[in-house]
């Protein structure tokens, strides 16, 4: 999960304040110094995070009572606003214009990702419709040529290098009649151990002859607090307009990747949360706090979905599922769907509620490896058998874990499943959602802990 132990801070957090039988000032000093202990130890800035607590309490105690909101639910809003407001309140889109093409420039250290970022980036704008193509101006690192030519060549992008060259002002005039066939640049830049000088200097030359419309500044959520310093003499070299934070999925803590960018007005754009080239997300303050407490993110969970099934897809889904129907191949169709969003655990945490469930690691592992069985079971399953599971007996149970490479046990286990997911269809039609809920409650697997 995206900081993990700073997410489970903030929701033990709110855990006290919704066990709380008074809301009182005691109550509210006690909780800011809970929010203090998680940012601090999450790297955010010692000054920010005192600001913060400072306006959290102020404005629990100086703020009118909303009518219809409990003292509860207004503390929990007003933690909510505020650590969405230190990461930049609302998202920031990269606004792609006409022009031809729409230059984006990439820079940072070794090791925050730069790259690698540039493929998942190539990768995001070509979903979407956009003709785009990358240049490698790193004449300073031996592979950086190699590895941004491999990157872009497996997602079939055009890319532009000379590995010959090592003046990359030339390497950039050497293809620029052929930009324009684009409707996105993005350029890599050169690396350093740190900022140095020289650096400095080639950015400056660079952003000169370019004239970027993005300069994006790419850092790595294990940077910590020396985030602010970086991005100030980023920011000076060639006027940063965005950030892209990578690497938020590992054990990085982040709050100062996060918070350091703030300095330079330029807010977030991206964040990466994974090794895949798809694991880049659109960053949005809002969703961003909303999943670090617990209370999911459905924004980001539809983004996904979109580019996981198509319109008609999601509509005779849709269809099929207010009717009470459920077939194998409908069931092969979600799970495809499910696959292509990502990891079990990355979605749930998007789902509202499912982030609240502490699932032990074990169990999402062993879902994640059934996921993979089922494919090569309903692989194996013939057209009919797909259409009308009812008619699997013994034999056919038998052939079927024999073409699937699997035992009779699992291929049971996912017609089992099969049946159950038909059982839960009858309940929710024409139920509301309150009345499923009492009807499974206290029925949770096993390991599940809200």
């Amino acid at each position: 999960m995206v900081l993990e132990k700073l997410g489970n801070s903030l929701k033990e957090t709110l855990k006290k304040i919704a066990k709380a039988i008074f809301v009182d000032e005691k109550l509210v000093d006690e909780l800011v110094k809970d929010i203090q202990r998680a940012l601090l130890a999450a790297d955010v800035n010692v000054k920010l995070v005192f600001e913060l607590s400072k306006t959290i309490k102020e404005r629990f105690l100086k703020e009118k009572q909303i009518p219809g909101i409990s003292p509860r639910e207004r503390l929990i809003k007003i933690v909510y606003e505020e650590l969405t407001r230190i990461l930049g309140s609302e998202k920031s889109e990269l606004v792609i214009g006409k022009k031809k093409p729409f230059k984006i420039m990439m820079v940072g250290v070794y090791g925050s990702g730069k790259t690698t970022t540039i493929g998942k980036l190539v990768k995001y704008y070509s979903k979407r419709g956009y003709k785009v193509a990358a240049l490698g101006l790193d004449v300073h690192r031996p592979a950086a040529p190699d590895q941004l030519e491999q990157i872009c060549n497996k997602i079939n992008i055009q890319v532009f290098i000379d590995k010959k060259e090592k003046n990359p002002l030339k390497i950039y005039k050497e293809f620029e009649n052929l930009y324009s066939k684009y409707d996105i640049l993005i350029i890599d830049t050169a690396g350093r151990d740190a900022l140095t000088q020289e650096l400095i200097e080639e950015l400056k030359k660079l952003n000169q002859e370019i004239k970027p419309d993005e300069n994006l500044l790419v850092i790595s959520a294990d940077i910590g607090q020396a985030a602010e310093k970086l991005a100030i003499s980023f920011h000076n070299a060639c006027n940063i307009t965005g950030v892209i934070i990578t690497k938020l999925d590992g054990t990085a803590k982040g709050g100062g990747a996060l918070t350091g960018s703030s300095v330079t007005k330029a807010k977030i754009k991206f964040i990466g949360v994974g090794e895949k080239v798809d694991d880049l997300e659109l960053f949005n303050p809002q969703g961003f706090v909303s999943r670090l407490l617990g209370m999911g993110d459905i924004e980001a969970l539809l983004e996904k979905a979109k580019e996981a099934i198509t319109e008609e897809q999601a509509e005779d889904i849709k269809e099929k599922l207010e009717k009470g129907e459920l077939s194998l191949i409908d069931l092969y169709e979600q799970m495809q769907a499910m696959r292509k969003m990502g990891p079990l655990s990355k979605v749930l945490e998007m789902v509202p509620g499912f982030g609240q469930i502490k699932m032990p690691k074990e169990m999402l592992e062993v879902q994640e490896g059934k996921l993979e069985k089922w494919k090569y079971i309903l692989d194996s399953c013939t057209k009919k058998e797909l259409e009308n599971p009812e008619i699997i007996d013994a034999k056919r149970v038998e052939r079927i874990a024999k073409g699937a490479g699997v035992s009779t046990t699992d291929v049971r286990d996912l017609l089992k499943q099969y049946k159950q997911s038909k059982k839960i269809l009858k309940l929710m039609k024409g139920g509301s959602p309150e009345k499923l809920m009492k009807k499974f409650q206290g029925r949770l697997p096993k390991g599940f802990k809200f």
